[in-house]
């Protein structure tokens, strides 16, 4: 199947938008200057000093990417899940043929669910590796189409297209639309709530990550995730990276079999978000077969 980044995604639930309060401050502040400029031309300067400043707060807050600023951000599980002992452990920038299949045995082994947030283009190109998560009782979660490193500084129409293209392709792959988003590096554009809102989408960062897309020691990815590890924590890795350790290994794959000892060992478990969440109905649906 080809889809393309200008292709149309059904959403899964239309939400409403709600501002966040520093887009409302910003919407009322840029009223504000106009309102000025049009009493005190002369003022121009200040006004000019003023928007610059605005834009300053909101591209420090499109680089925080556990912030809250710009809209809801999942960092941790509910309340209910933490209370289960449940972590999920959230996987990025697959599905990749070498590493995702291996990871996959890897989780199966301890049981061990988790939430996949793959690139649309690399779903395209490896759709049995797509169903094979879902399959296994895993959530397929949406990354963008292409995993653009200029993502949080796109427009709207460009953020649209990205999200629904991989929204299209995961969908009619697996047979089950996202529920979840995360952008790339983390980095989210103030446009992006209302993209994501009209896709049905709710938008997870984390709240530990290793590096294990550029460290190259095991070690010291494990130590970063597993340092003050809590139920409710969401962790995230990357299986579409091809970062390896110095023997040649990648670098997941020496570091998720001591992770989920780690886990075995302090009774956690790690749940898909769709379940960790509370949506017990959609966790069912993804354990079911996927459709051929």
């Amino acid at each position: 199947m080809s889809v393309t980044p200008g292709s149309s995604a059904a959403p899964a639930a239309h939400a409403r938008w709600r501002p966040a309060l520093l887009i409302r401050l910003s919407v009322c502040w840029h009223a504000a200057v106009l309102l000025i400029l049009m009493v005190r031309p002369a003022w121009w300067a200040w006004a000019l000093a003023a928007i610059v400043a605005n834009h300053a707060v909101l591209s420090l807050a499109a680089l925080w990417p556990r912030g809250r600023w710009l809209g809801p951000n999942i960092t941790r599980l509910p309340t209910l899940a933490a209370a289960r002992a449940e972590i999920s452990l959230t996987f990025d920038d697959g599905p990749d043929p070498q590493i995702t299949p291996q990871v996959l045995d890897m989780l199966d082994r301890y049981g061990a669910k988790a939430s996949f947030f793959c690139i649309g283009e690399r779903a395209a190109a490896f759709p049995e590796i797509v169903r094979a998560i879902v399959q296994r009782g895993h959530s397929v979660e949406n990354h963008t189409y292409r995993h653009p490193h200029a993502f949080a500084f796109f427009g709207m129409t460009r953020l649209r297209r990205e999200i629904e293209a991989a929204q299209a392709v995961i969908t009619s792959i697996s047979g089950r639309a996202p529920q979840f988003f995360r952008a790339p590096a983390g980095f989210r554009s103030p446009l992006l709530d209302p993209v994501l809102a009209a896709c049905g989408l709710r938008y997870v960062s984390w709240t530990r990550r290793g590096y294990d897309a550029v460290r190259r020691d095991p070690s010291q990815i494990l130590e970063s995730l597993t340092r003050d590890l809590t139920a409710g924590d969401v962790l995230v890795l990357h299986d579409g990276t091809r970062a390896r350790t110095t023997e040649g290994v990648p670098v997941v794959l020496a570091v998720l079999p001591r992770l989920l000892e780690h886990l075995a060992t302090h009774r956690l478990k790690s749940v898909a978000l769709p379940a960790a969440c509370g949506d017990r109905a959609a966790q069912a649906l993804i354990a079911a077969p996927a459709a051929a």
